[in-house]
């Protein structure tokens, strides 16, 4: 278990998302590693919410347990004071709940929060920052920390408003300081920290991607988990010179962005897997007209709107085998912070050297998660791939889809002199002319779809996690890669050795690599947050491998750390 699991409990309004990112952000300058996991319910206004943050020298997951519980009211201390460890804490607001548990050892520290809320200058909603107060009191850090993280956070809104947060989190700190101070056995020491750490989403980390890769267009129609995507690329696209457009729904989103890449601007849109149902016939159009455009799909609980909130690794399949008809794709499937990026800019240009559409594949447990991350390398962006006007000059013929080697046919942009051609959604010729021999067409499609035999040895090869040499090998894909690290750790305590195939590209998939690692290994487990094992299945039709250890989540839940491990164990006769 972490060093210190810290988790925040309110209804909806009382400012409980932010008060866990700026708790996670004060001990990452602290210096530790942080994951933040957020839980809210698929309601317009109120229910119950949630903000855990577990912090170590190294973590990778939410934890089942929890050290210190602040509750906003009574409902957090009856949801969660179940998950609280032998020797843990409740903070809990006098003012609002009349008391809490003290089973199992567990301390009760009532604090006033409204009242010293108020003596701030603020509202009632200033609570949890006199709740953040207490906590890094308690849990041993300087009160410096917090300071200069709610300097930053609240920076933009003036400084009445820095100033109302920080007195209210001061007297929170001073108020734990002078109550039950040495009572809390938690304690996290600060340490040097590194100056090249980060703390971010999965969101976050894909939007910068797409700006360090040269996105210049974005449109997209709010939808959870990518709302937030939506929101950084709009908030950034100025500075960036990205034209970003709020579209009517998900067709107009993906149509906008197909033609901003048809002009030449790298183009992106974002949707969860009920917009992608929209954009499905669009997205086989950029298939046939060889546009490349980036496309981010996450996934949510399903089928039709399911549970909008919690999370699933369900569209895999659907993913891979959207639209009608076949045509060469890119899918991707990052696991973290770090990989959201350089997934992100490596997918922009693969999708624009290949010409063709891609699909950045995460989950919503990924998307709104909280990571800690090393400072991303930027390198230089690989330059585009469109034809420049000397070389259109140069050529006496020019056909948009000509039939090439490789696949790759020259491309230009509307206004390029000598670079006129048709691109609709019908079967064509070499000009982009409507055609039905049949000759031509069989040739088209197999002109398109030879892109794959030289994009597949471009893509990295799937990623071995801990030593060859190891009892069991764990699979996995999207966000479960990071309780399966976190399991692995575990197990090493206990003496199992247990490592990690990590399968990022879905497609092209690489076979060959896959099949290797798994007839190596002395036993196999798979784990995947859908009720068939779509992954599995995958690998089973590519290599003809059938892994009998399935452990399947589709409750709407991510996986814990101690659930794999658990299954590890059963797999391997621990118990």
């Amino acid at each position: 278990m972490p060093k210190l699991v810290w988790l925040i409990g309110g209804e909806a309004g009382f400012g409980i998302r932010e008060a866990g990112v700026i708790f996670a952000k004060a001990c990452s300058r602290a210096g530790y590693n942080v994951f933040g996991h957020v839980e809210y319910p698929s309601l317009i206004r109120g229910g119950h919410n949630i903000y855990q943050v577990s912090v170590d020298d190294e973590v990778f997951c939410q934890s089942r347990q929890i050290n210190l519980l602040v509750a906003l009211n009574a409902e957090t201390i009856e949801r969660h004071a179940k998950e609280l460890t032998e020797n843990g804490a409740i903070i809990y607001d006098s003012d609002a709940v009349s008391g809490a548990s003290h089973e199992n050892n567990i301390r009760s520290y009532p604090i006033p929060l409204s009242a010293l809320a108020k003596e701030s200058g603020g509202k009632d909603i200033v609570r949890n920052m006199v709740a953040i107060g207490a906590s890094l009191s308690y849990a041993g850090l300087d009160f410096s920390f917090l300071e200069a993280v709610l300097k930053d956070e609240f920076r933009g809104k003036g400084q009445e408003i820095v100033s109302i947060n920080l007195i209210a989190a001061r007297k929170g700190y001073e108020h734990a300081s002078d109550n039950f101070r040495d009572d809390f056995k938690f304690q996290i020491k600060a340490r040097k920290m590194s100056s090249n750490r980060l703390v971010l989403t999965g969101n976050d980390a894909i939007g910068i991607g797409a700006i360090k890769a040269g996105c210049k267009f974005f449109a997209g129609y709010p939808m959870t988990p990518i709302s937030a995507l939506i929101h950084f690329m709009s908030a950034h696209a100025k500075e960036f010179g990205i034209v970003f457009r709020n579209a009517s729904d998900e067709i107009e989103a993906i149509n906008m962005a197909i033609g901003a890449s048809y002009a030449g601007a790298r183009s992106m849109t974002a949707t969860s897997g009920g917009g992608f149902s929209l954009m499905v016939e669009a997205y086989g159009m950029a298939g046939m007209t060889e546009t490349p455009v980036v496309i981010v799909e996450g996934t949510r609980t399903g089928p039709s709107t399911g549970l909008p909130t919690w999370t699933e690794q369900g569209d895999l399949r659907f993913v891979l085998h959207a639209s009608q008809g076949e045509f060469p794709r890119i899918v991707a499937a990052p696991g973290d912070a770090s990989e959201c990026y350089y997934n992100t800019v490596e997918v922009f240009n693969l999708s624009e050297k290949y010409q063709v559409p891609a699909i950045i594949l995460v989950d919503r447990h990924l998307a709104e998660s909280h990571m800690s991350a090393e400072k991303f390398k930027t390198g230089e962006r690989i330059p585009g791939h469109i034809l420049k006007q000397e070389q259109l000059k140069r050529m006496e013929n020019y056909r948009r889809f000509s039939f090439s080697e490789t696949g790759i046919s020259p491309r230009s942009v509307p206004g390029m002199q000598g670079g006129l051609f048709i691109a609709n959604s019908y079967e064509h010729d070499e000009y982009g002319f409507y055609s039905e021999d049949p000759e031509t067409v069989r040739k088209m499609k197999e002109k398109r779809m030879r892109k794959m035999e030289s994009l597949i040895d471009e893509i990295p090869e799937p990623v071995l996690h801990g030593s060859e040499d190891a009892d069991i090998t764990l699979v996995a894909w999207g966000s479960t890669k990071l309780p399966a690290l976190q399991a692995i750790r575990m197990l090493a305590k206990e003496g199992i050795k247990a490592n990690l195939l990590q399968i990022i590209y879905m497609w092209p998939f690489k076979a060959e690599r896959i099949e290797k690692i798994l007839r190596n290994a002395r036993q196999t487990l798979i784990a995947e947050n859908n009720q068939t094992g779509q992954l599995a299945g995958l690998i089973r039709e590519k290599t003809g491998i059938d892994i009998p250890n399935k452990l399947l989540k589709y409750d709407g839940r991510q996986f814990y750390a101690e659930e794999i491990a658990d299954k590890v164990k059963q797999v391997l006769g621990e118990r």
